[in-house]
Formats: structure tokens, sequence, C-alpha cells
């Protein structure tokens, strides 16, 4: 594979990049003018039909990354159609709501297939002939084996957030997927972060893909401010109850579990903060409104699980809160990803009890930088360091560590057919 410089300066204009008029008229239209550095390293290497690897930050224009190309084939080849794997409902609806500005204009119908939703009303969406499906794995195969759809003719095939779409969950389920598209086609892999093991099993379903890395694989974005916080786990709560008063914008917290992100909802709204609850407990009626308060400010925080690491696209989220450190430390980019975006500061705080030590370093590691630990009022002494056990709190780089002023902060609010409808199984 190929790494282009990423120093590669950016164009001025999508209009540099080869794009068909037509979809040149919607992007000016929805005042997409400049594109960001995945878009402009991406779009004509796949306008060319090359198989892509691309890396980039989370909230730096990674659908329009690939979903321009495919539109632009679409167009060129009307009897061929895109597909889309995603691995949340959340960011499958996210995927469809960047897509509409463009797709319908062009004369492309699209299909959500997710999980949650109305297996009947999915079969009404094929039936009409989508050119573009997006879809949860889960649900795809279950769709493909009621033979409700087929992917015979599936051209252009994208996986979104590479990495999770084949890990040890979901990659028994990607074959199953894989298995029913042809051969030639195109495939797009996408991500904020790519491991080397994924990368070696993602290359075994594509032909000599190009990697374009505008930023190397775990980089957070360059504008979100983090910081860590040493608390006893019996101290998180009113370590936070402290955040929010300082923090007067919307806020985005994590919980590692369906349980503690339930539990942590209703002590936020017993605080009087207005608060909701995103994680798989949740039908998806629930979460769709759970988002689209918070997006609209009816919710001023959101608790979720992982499932919203990978899924969530609000504009403004001025601080987020990692209640408990991830699992995995790939998503922890993606977790604070979900500020700072398009252009903006954000913040990003986390919480790690005093043996959490190794899980601290691991994200370390993969982020290349040592997260800048602040001192806090609760418990002073509750700290490590890199180097040994107990130890004052320090804070790594030239800020000095902030301590809190009371919670007076001053921060801003801040019949079966080819894609299309089909015969169900007697």
């Amino acid at each position: 594979m190929h790494t282009p410089d990423p120093a590669t300066p950016a164009t001025h204009s999508f209009r540099d990049l080869a794009i068909a008029p037509a979809i040149l008229t919607q992007l000016d239209k929805h005042t997409f003018v400049t594109p960001t550095p995945i878009q402009h390293a991406a779009i004509p290497v796949a306008l060319e039909g090359k198989d892509v690897i691309g890396i980039a930050q989370t909230g730096t224009g990674k659908t329009l990354a690939f979903g321009i190309p495919m539109m632009q084939h679409l167009i060129a080849n009307p009897a061929s159609h895109g597909l889309i794997v995603v691995p949340t409902r959340e960011l499958a609806l996210q995927v469809e709501e960047t897509l509409r500005k463009l797709a319908p204009a062009l004369g492309m119908n699209m299909a959500v297939l997710i999980g949650g939703a109305s297996m009947h009303l999915q079969r009404q969406m094929i039936r009409r002939r989508p050119r573009i499906v997006i879809a949860t794995p889960g649900r795809l195969i279950d769709h493909l084996e009621q033979r409700t759809i087929t992917l015979k003719t599936v051209k252009v095939l994208v996986l979104d957030e590479a990495d999770r779409m084949l890990d040890m969950g979901f990659a028994p389920q990607i074959k199953k997927i894989l298995v029913n598209v042809p051969v030639e086609r195109q495939t797009m892999l996408f991500s904020a972060t790519m491991p080397g093991n994924i990368v070696e099993l993602a290359t075994s379903y594509m032909k000599l893909p190009l990697r374009i890395e505008v930023a190397p694989a775990g980089t957070t974005a360059s504008l979100v401010e983090q910081e860590l916080f040493i608390v006893k786990k019996d101290k998180k709560m009113e370590l936070l109850g402290t955040l929010l008063k300082e923090y007067k914008g919307t806020v985005l917290v994590f919980s590692r579990t369906k349980h503690g992100a339930k539990k942590m909802t209703t002590a936020i709204n017993a605080m009087g903060h207005r608060a909701a609850e995103i994680h798989s407990n949740r039908t998806l009626g629930q979460r769709k409104e759970a988002l689209a308060g918070f997006k609209n400010g009816r919710y001023r925080v959101l608790v979720a699980t992982d499932i919203a690491a990978r899924g969530i696209d609000v504009t403004g989220i001025e601080l987020v809160v990692n209640f408990d450190l991830p699992d995995n430390p790939d998503d922890y980019v993606h977790r604070i990803g979900r500020t700072a975006r398009a252009g903006r500061e954000g913040k990003a705080i986390s919480f790690a009890s005093p043996d959490q030590r190794n899980d601290v370093r691991d994200i370390e590691r993969l982020i290349r930088k040592e997260l800048p630990r602040s001192a806090h009022p609760l418990h002073a002494n509750e700290s490590f360091d890199m180097h040994g056990s107990g130890s004052s709190p320090r804070s790594y780089g030239s800020r000095p560590p902030r301590r809190f002023n009371g919670g007076g902060g001053h921060r801003g609010s801040g019949s079966r057919s080819t894609m299309g409808g089909g015969r169900r199984r007697r």
C-alpha cells in the first residue's frame, strides 16, 4: 500500500477534484466549498475506482470522502448500487442524514436497514429499489436470510468505522455479507483508528488498496483539550456534578455499562440538569428521541455507552466526559472525537481510578502523548504518575494543574430484485 504525503496542501475547492457537475451543484447548494484533508486526499483516488483505506480523525468529513465517489459511480453506472455497512444504528442514521443532502437531488433513493426498526417498513424501502443501502450487519443479514434483498449488483462497498467492522465481534457477520457481494467491486474502508491486524484482514478483502492517512491512526483532533482526574469510584458522581456546574454548554458523558448509564442519567436529572440516555437496552425510538433532544437543546446532557462513540454528530458539544475509561483504547479516540468537530474547539475530561494506571498508559501509547493530570478538591492523594505508585497530582506540558473554583466557572454555553423488493421466503 502507498501512503500519500500528509503534507499535501489542501485544495481550495471541490471543483479541483474532478467531481461531476451535478454533484458540484448540490455541494454548492449546501455550501460545501472547501474539502477537508481526508476529502482532498481520498476523493480523487476513489473516483478512479481504486480500493481505499482512509484514516483520519473523527469529525473530519469521512462520510462525503466516500459518499461523493460512490454517488459519482452510481450516476455513471445506472445498473450498479452502493452498500455502506456501519457498526451502530446511530452511525447509520448519521450517514443517511449527510448523504440525503445530495442523493435525492441526484435521483438516488436510499434505504436504512437497522435493528430495532420495522422489518415491514424496511421491506417497503427495499421494494423501491434503493441505489444506496446503509445497514448494520445484523439487520442486513436478516434481510439476506429472508431473501428480501440481494447484493449481486453492489459495485461500491464501504465499511465505515472499519476497525470495529472487522474486529472479533463483527468479523463473522462481515464475512457473511461479503459472500453475497460481487468480487468485482470497489471497496473503501474508513476509520480514525486502524490497528495493524485489522489492516491485514482488510487487505484480504481488497485489491491493492491505497492507504490514505491524513493523520496517523489514533491521532486525536488538535482542537480537543484533554484532561485526566484520578478519583475513587465512589467519588466520581460528585466530581461529575462539579464539572456540570463549571461547564455551562452541552455535555456528552460515556459510561462503560448500560446499567451505569441508566443510573447516571437518573442522578444527573436529580441534580437539576436535563439528561437523556442512549444504550442498547433503549428502543430505537427512545435512542432517536434522546439524540434529537440533545441536538435541539431539550437535553443538556447525554449519557451513552460506546454505541455513541461512533454515531453522534452534534455540532457544538462543549465537553466530553469519560466517566468510565473505555475497555478498548481505540474507543477513547472515537469518544473524544464527538467534540471539537468541524473546526471548533472542545474539551475532553477522563476519570480514572488509582488502580487504572495500565489503562491510562495504553491510551497514552495509542495517542502518543501523556494525558495532563489535574488536581481536584475531592481526594488530592488519589493520584499516580507514569513511573511509580502514589505521587502528587501533576500536569504534563506547559499548562499547570487546574483547580476548581467551587463551581463558579466561566465556561460558555455554550419478486426478488436487484437491491430492491423481493419475494418472501415461504
